[in-house]
């Protein structure tokens, strides 16, 4: 494994690589608040085991990335359209971007779960030429589509935990409430990577300040509508963060979206579906070295 860090302007954003050295380049873009660590090592195997280079990362103001403290803790009016913390969607699109420069690579297949599949939508839109293929999961193209369960969002927004054991603690609690009813929750996995994301960094004020430029967001849907890209849809049915419009919103603005609906699925990445989305990855790339440069 590879790791380092990439640079966009004064921002630091740390990356780990693995998987075969010539492989098809593959980018993850982890959600709100979450760490890389939270890619499942048993997906990240069935995608290296795909053939595919696999990089991930920590968005800005969690993990090893650079923490924007100086942005303070985001108030309402941080809240409102097109307001933000100092930060938009565009600027965690241009640290994916940062990443792929700093891996050498021109263009590379890019999944994005939640949060990660916004700021996907947004590369994607803003610079297809380093996009061959999009796979968005349990994602919108606008805050406004697909609205949490206000119970999903009352999980989200509880009090910060103030020691580690705590952290987990409410990492777990929050996945019983937005996971999928459908498949059995992975606690004793969650209370691990929680633990060890708090060893890392623990840092409330900067998931507020993602959720700010999330809730903020404009509405992708002009954009995207522009894209000739191979693309893949992947939503829970039962998705009380994101709720299962805002995927197929995404699906229905896309021209070459192919979207997949899992019954019982929520806002988690059940172990059992794992391989299915990992072979439905394979095959959107293969639709993209199909189609050429010339969808991009």
């Amino acid at each position: 494994m590879t790791e380092g860090f990439a640079r966009h302007g004064a921002v630091r954003i740390a990356y780990a690589a693995e998987g075969p050295p010539d492989g098809e380049p593959l980018l993850l873009i982890m959600g709100l608040g979450l760490q890389m660590l939270f890619w499942p090592e048993s997906f990240r195997e069935l995608l290296t085991g795909a053939g595919f280079r696999v990089a991930r990362f920590d968005n800005r103001d969690v993990g090893l990335s650079t923490h924007l403290r100086e942005l303070g803790v985001p108030g309402p009016l941080a809240f409102a359209p097109h307001r933000g913390p100092g930060y938009r969607l565009a600027d965690m699109a241009g640290d994916a971007l940062a990443v792929l420069d700093e891996l050498g690579w021109e263009s590379a297949h890019v999944v994005g779960v939640s949060l990660g599949g916004m700021i996907a939508q947004t590369l994607a839109g803003a610079r297809p030429d380093r996009v061959r293929s999009l796979t968005s999961i349990s994602s919108t193209p606008s805050p406004r589509i697909g609205r949490p369960h206000p119970r999903a969002m009352a999980a989200l927004l509880r009090r910060p935990a103030s020691s580690r054991d705590a952290a987990a603690r409410q990492v777990v609690d929050i996945f019983r409430v937005i996971g999928s009813p459908a498949y059995p929750h992975e606690e004793e996995w969650l209370r691990d990577v929680a633990g060890r994301s708090y060893d890392r960094a623990h840092d409330p004020a900067g998931i507020r300040r993602q959720l700010a430029a999330l809730v903020s967001a404009e509405d992708r849907r002009p954009m995207l509508r522009t894209l000739r890209l191979p693309t893949l849809v992947i939503h829970g049915d039962a998705d009380p963060l994101v709720r299962l419009p805002g995927g197929l919103a995404t699906a229905r603005v896309l021209r070459d979206a192919k979207l997949v609906v899992h019954t019982g699925m929520g806002h988690d990445l059940p172990t059992a579906l794992l391989p299915g989305i990992a072979e439905e990855i394979s095959a959107v790339a293969r639709r993209a070295y199909e189609a050429g440069p010339a969808t991009r």
